[in-house]
């Protein structure tokens, strides 16, 4: 079985259904909140929700609940480097996140179905950015489909068009333009 993969990602903090029925459907959501433990109830409350509205959710960094809750898939950060095989299955998406050629190799080990490149612009967290340059040339060590990441706005969002990418997660973008007008790739 092949799984269809989205070329649109949004990180949530929270499970706001409000905030995401703005959202276009075909952009798939992401759980990822470090802080605080997660609820459950309000987990199968949200997948619920995602899965009554044919929209994709997985949830960051909790293998166990993605399988347990039966999640569409989770996604795997780059400082995350344990064999996670056992999680896996033919119908769950697996993401994880690089930041350079030896983070690429690891998600690869570790069976990704696609990974976010990151940061592919200069973000508030952080001055070191990989650049449309070093993007590309990572994008050609790898034959896994690459996700854009890092500070994409307004002003640069054309420029993924000049990338070997299949299409961007955003933490802020997407949120910030709720009639997000999907990039042609």
């Amino acid at each position: 079985m092949h799984k269809k993969l989205p070329n649109f990602y949004h990180f949530v903090d929270d499970l706001n259904i409000n905030e995401i029925t703005k959202i276009d459907k075909q952009i798939a959501i992401i759980y990822r909140n470090y802080q605080i433990k997660p609820n459950i109830n309000k987990i199968i409350h949200f997948r619920n929700y995602c899965k009554n509205n044919r929209r994709i959710f997985l949830i960051a960094n909790n293998f166990n609940l993605a399988c347990q809750l039966n999640l569409d898939g989770f996604y795997i950060p780059a400082f995350n480097k344990e064999n996670i095989n056992k999680y896996k299955n033919n119908k769950s998406i697996v993401i994880g996140a690089a930041h350079n050629l030896k983070e690429i190799r690891i998600k690869e080990t570790q069976g990704v179905d696609q990974i976010f490149l990151s940061p592919i612009f200069k973000t508030l967290k952080s001055n070191k950015y990989l650049g449309l340059l070093k993007f590309n040339l990572l994008c050609m060590y790898t034959n896994k489909p690459i996700i854009a990441l890092g500070g994409i706005n307004s002003q640069n969002i054309k420029q993924i068009k000049m990338t070997n990418s299949i299409g961007i997660a955003s933490i802020t973008y997407i949120k910030k333009n709720k009639k997000f007008a999907k990039i042609s790739i």
